[in-house]
């Protein structure tokens, strides 16, 4: 049986017991004298989903990496898929596939900031390799503020065969560097994209780029020549968004 996971910080404990109650199998508040309306709202809704609470003394909290805010949720483990489910999974969407291919994102903050933003802009699914990739660890699931438990994860052994595989399905991959001559928002985004974002500093391996059907780049005005991936994924997925909505809208008229 797999070992629980731990879910810490208060925002990051709210939505989870907001969207998916059924993954905490208990909640601790460090015991203080009179708890802060943000904890008594915690433990509200923790009562309303029959989650169990503890009061544990601030000893209990002491080896907790990263900022807890005297709360930590135990919880029940994620499990990305793999490379089986994905073909079924995109086979089975009924309209055009927003992915997200993260390339050796190896920091645990730009992993969970990349699903929040996955999340926000209606992403049908991420995907990263299993080598070289942060795991759905306790801060990746605190910095996702719960779409580390919303977002289809696929974790897979091989991903020039899964990009392949992506293009066998009719997806088109768009791959980000920085020395592209056409910028993100040059690019046809509204239909069947795969979004790649590479590694923290490294981009995109050598052999992720060349499964490319495009390579774009986000134009820099300032002095700094790149973008912490996170920021980056944001920057290209909501102008994806802005493309699709202007499609949908156009259609309708």
């Amino acid at each position: 049986m797999s070992k629980p996971d731990w879910v810490i910080g208060v925002h990051a404990v709210q939505a989870l017991l907001e969207q998916h109650p059924e993954q905490v199998i208990e909640l601790n508040i460090q015991q203080v004298k009179k708890l802060p309306d943000r904890l008594v709202k915690l433990t509200e809704l923790a009562h309303q989903y029959g989650v169990r609470v503890s009061y544990p003394d601030k000893a209990f909290f002491r080896d907790i990496a990263g900022v807890h805010q005297g709360v930590l949720a135990k919880v029940k483990p994620i499990t990305a898929a793999g490379e089986k489910e994905l073909a079924g999974f995109l086979q089975g969407l009924n309209h055009a596939p927003l992915l997200l291919i993260l390339d050796g994102v190896t920091d645990p903050h730009n992993l969970g900031a990349c699903l929040r933003t996955a999340d926000a802009a209606g992403v049908d699914a991420v995907i990263i390799p299993k080598d070289k990739s942060a795991g759905l660890n306790t801060t990746v699931r605190k910095v996702a503020c719960g779409a580390a438990e919303t977002m289809p994860l696929f974790s897979v052994t091989n991903l020039a065969r899964t990009l392949k595989l992506v293009q066998e399905l009719g997806i088109w991959i768009v791959g980000t560097a920085g020395e592209s001559e056409q910028t993100v928002y040059d690019v046809e985004l509204s239909g069947a994209i795969a979004l790649v974002m590479g590694a923290e500093g490294k981009g995109m391996r050598r052999l992720t780029r060349e499964y490319c059907d495009y390579l774009v780049n986000i134009p820099m005005a300032g002095t700094v020549s790149s973008l912490n991936v996170s920021v980056a994924t944001g920057v290209c997925l909501f102008e994806a968004v802005r493309q699709r909505r202007l499609k949908q809208k156009s259609s309708m008229e």
